[in-house]
């Protein structure tokens, strides 16, 4: 593999990108999303007593929403638009191979989405005013959404070359990367809602007087704010169903929003709740990784534990970052692999109606 002839179907791929104007216009519209969600952040989490991991978080979150509902288009007719507009093939009579051509088209596209992050950069930079931001987050989350910009390009890239026709591989980019952002999120919801266990909730409520005070054991009225002294009636017991998300949890690892919250360290206040938005996502899906317990049980008289804070929670659960963006790599290169060979000439084979010259 030639590195120069990489990059020169790579340069010559973003000059055509970069030379209409409605390249730009979707950058400044981009980058005045990123002014209103920047403000409305500050003012949401101004509460905190550091604003700046929550600012943060937000705008990364919301640069990979747009490369992922962008990339797919810029991506998805790369190697069969060219076919169509009778430019590919006198690329493929060059000295450059099949798979500097496929290559070259996804570091084109991976370019061209990395571009939303460029973009965001000052908008990254504002939310340090904020204070609080942890160095350690700011470089894997930049690296994370650097990784998902490419598999979603890579993606793109592939079908392009893989289907002849490019309404239909810009379309299954489509639905694939929904798929992986809302799709996983509705099969979570669907297949733990629809397998259920039974579930015993015990309830022992507190006597009282006729003032509406408790009951106290030993007869006097000193004992208000002691529940251990107050006396309680029988125990009352509901059964009910309750779903079993933690047997599919792991589905949303291949989520790229689950990925890049997952992937980043979490900082929590005081009391044990997450600083920034990448931190609640995760506690949302770790969470589910919990199996309900069989039996509950409440008593007026008996002080209760307030259970496990967030950080608790995180750091008794298991990460699964890696495994959701092992499998998006692996799957995003095995589709390049397979775009070559559809790609390659001569070919044995191609649809009825596609243009080779």
């Amino acid at each position: 593999m030639n590195l120069s002839r990489l990059w020169t179907i790579a340069r010559l791929d973003l000059t055509q990108r970069i030379r209409t104007v409605s390249w730009y216009v979707l950058l400044g519209v981009f980058a005045l999303v990123l002014v209103g969600t920047t403000a409305l952040a500050f003012l949401s989490f101004s509460g905190q007593e550091d604003s700046g991991p929550g600012v943060y978080s937000v705008v990364v979150f919301v640069t990979l929403l747009l490369v992922v509902l962008v990339s797919p288009t810029l991506s998805g007719n790369s190697i069969n638009g060219d076919r169509d507009a009778a430019t590919l093939a006198p690329l493929q009579v060059t000295q450059a191979t099949t798979r500097e051509i496929v290559l070259g088209k996804f570091l084109a596209a991976w370019l061209t989405g990395l571009a939303f992050a460029v973009v965001a950069v000052p908008f990254l930079v504002i939310a340090t005013f904020g204070g609080g931001i942890n160095p350690l987050a700011v470089v894997v989350s930049a690296v994370v959404l650097v990784v998902e910009a490419g598999v979603v390009a890579a993606l793109g890239t592939a079908f392009s070359g893989i289907l002849a026709r490019p309404l239909f591989s810009v379309a299954t980019t489509y639905l694939v990367v929904a798929a992986l952002t809302v799709g996983t999120v509705i099969a979570f919801g669907l297949l733990g809602s629809s397998v259920r266990t039974e579930r015993v909730d015990r309830y022992q409520s507190a006597q009282y007087d006729e003032t509406g005070a408790p009951v106290c054991a030993d007869g006097s009225s000193s004992c208000p704010n002691d529940p251990e002294q107050w006396v309680c009636g029988d125990w009352e017991s509901t059964t009910y169903e309750v779903p079993r998300f933690d047997y599919f949890w792991w589905i949303l690892a291949a989520n790229p929003f689950v990925i890049l919250a997952d992937a980043t360290p979490s900082t929590f206040d005081r009391y044990g709740n997450p600083d920034d938005l990448f931190g609640w996502t995760k506690y949302s899906v770790r969470q589910s990784q919990i199996a309900p317990e069989p039996v509950s049980s409440y008593s007026d008289c008996v002080v209760q534990d307030s259970g496990p804070t967030p950080e608790e929670i995180i750091a008794s659960t298991v990460p699964s970052w890696f495994v959701g963006l092992g499998v998006q790599v692996i799957a995003a290169g095995l589709l390049l692999w397979w775009a070559g060979v559809r790609t390659r000439t001569p070919a044995r084979r191609l649809p009825p109606g596609t243009r080779i010259a």
